[in-house]
């Protein structure tokens, strides 16, 4: 939601889009997200720059190998740092920019076989809980783009918020996000976005 806040033309796209898709019925059902794929690059985006848990799972190198030119020993605890990887321009244009587009018009695989995108790990070891960890993450999303219409709070501007990091066990804001929600009335959305 951060992001979005940011971007007012990109929640409206996303907003528009679960609107377009679900109508004016009570609620997001989760049979409904595959349809969604504004939102759901929405989601990847905003992984990819805001990764939860950046210093991936450590691995030991098992034998000698070279990395990049670099000579590392048996028994090497490795780190791959997924935050950097989110933000690499060697794989990224424009890195540090919140663009959801680039999800649909990227060859970079999002399931981590690229070691490009790794919120979630990569290759055989990616989490196997992925999946479970995305759907009510873009279920919930959708179901706040769907019911409500969100503002800043009288007198905030959207460069007002902090993006700053707090560091834990997973990486979130350092200070909450405080929206105004307004009840959706269910006025249809005649053009459906594209994403």
């Amino acid at each position: 939601m951060t992001e979005l806040t940011r971007h007012p033309e990109k929640l409206r796209r996303a907003r528009d889009e679960v609107r377009g898709c679900v109508g004016r019925k009570g609620k997001v059902e989760e049979s409904e997200l595959h349809r969604l794929a504004c939102l759901k690059c929405v989601v990847k985006e905003t992984l990819r720059l805001h990764p939860p848990a950046p210093p991936l799972v450590a691995r030991e190198t098992t034998e000698h190998v070279k990395l990049d030119g670099c000579d590392v020993p048996p028994k090497t605890t490795i780190y791959v740092n997924g935050w950097a990887r989110g933000r690499d321009p060697n794989s990224w244009e424009r890195p540090e920019v919140f663009e959801p587009e680039r999800v649909m018009r990227s060859s970079v695989d999002t399931d981590g076989h690229d070691f490009e995108f790794m919120p979630f790990g990569e290759g055989r070891r990616i989490c196997p809980a992925k999946n479970v960890a995305m759907a009510p993450t873009e279920l919930a999303l959708a179901s706040l783009l769907h019911s409500f219409d969100w503002d800043l709070p009288e007198g905030m501007k959207k460069e007002d918020i902090s993006m700053d990091e707090a560091p834990g066990i997973t990486v979130h804001r350092r200070s909450p996000l405080v929206l105004v929600a307004t009840e959706y009335g269910g006025v249809e959305v005649k053009d459906k976005p594209q994403c």
